[in-house]
């Protein structure tokens, strides 16, 4: 494994909750470049796995960004690293503009009153973001009247102009149209090249065309890791998601019977 500092490496996490067990001895790690997605049934500990890399849920064992142990670091100092995380619903700053946001994010060193006004040049990396996450037309709107898609991609940008080096995506698509859901792809695709990313996602036919990698978790251990197609192949995999519904199919009918006999 290359030694740069661009990748995320579990060892052993562990999160527990009052006695209950959210995530099993987790071991995992992740690459720049690999574009990672997290799935399993509900339940399975997705987001407190990521609650737990960003700090938001006290673990044990070891997790690693390069050579640095965030186990135990504050969550603002864990993003100070460069760990950024969006959650299910987009948060943005609705009243101010596209600009206005990016602004806000990438001047996290400056002084309140500076960050609202106006600037007669536009920083490089708010550009980039902008042209990145295909907002620069729309760099005067008002991030509320955005469409739901817009707003999850100005979260992205808000974590790019961060210089974000790890992005971890709670349900990025969710909600989104299709063609809303493509355009997330392609966008999680060039962030993805020249960063470390993993996806928490549900919806499988977005996994199938865009993840590199996959990491199943189911009741809190990882069930499965590999390719799309490796991952799909596994049996342990098609009985978690494909037993449970055949399960409740058949309970179902039993039911339906039942009500015909009565």
């Amino acid at each position: 494994m290359s030694m740069t500092a661009d990748y995320l490496e579990l060892s052993d996490v562990r999160v527990v909750f009052d006695g209950f067990v959210a995530v099993d001895g987790v071991s995992m790690t992740v690459l720049q470049g690999d574009l990672r997605f997290l799935i399993g049934p509900n339940g399975a500990g997705k987001t407190t796995l990521v609650d737990a890399i960003t700090g938001l849920a006290p673990a044990t064992g070891s997790i690693r960004f390069g050579r640095t142990e965030l186990v135990g670091k504050k969550v603002h100092r864990i993003a100070r690293l460069g760990i950024g995380r969006t959650f299910q619903t987009a948060s943005v700053f609705e009243e101010l503009t596209v600009l206005q946001n990016l602004d806000i994010a990438a001047g996290a060193g400056r002084r309140p009153l500076s960050l609202l006004r106006r600037r007669s040049s536009v920083p490089p990396e708010v550009e980039e973001a902008l042209e990145t996450i295909g907002l620069t037309d729309l760099r005067g709107r008002q991030a509320g009247v955005l469409a739901h898609g817009q707003k999850k991609w100005l979260e992205i940008g808000m974590l790019l102009v961060q210089n974000a080096r790890v992005l971890l995506l709670d349900e990025p698509v969710a909600g989104m149209s299709a063609p809303e859901r493509a355009q997330t792809g392609e966008l999680l695709r060039t962030v993805g090249a020249q960063r470390t990313v993993v996806v928490v996602e549900h919806d499988m036919d977005f996994m199938r065309s865009f993840a590199s990698s996959v990491t199943v978790l189911h009741a809190g251990k990882i069930l499965s890791e590999g390719t799309v197609a490796q991952v799909q192949a596994d049996p342990e995999v098609q009985e978690v998601y494909l037993g449970r519904a055949a399960t409740a199919k058949a309970l179902a009918a039993v039911e339906q019977a039942r009500e015909v006999d009565v």
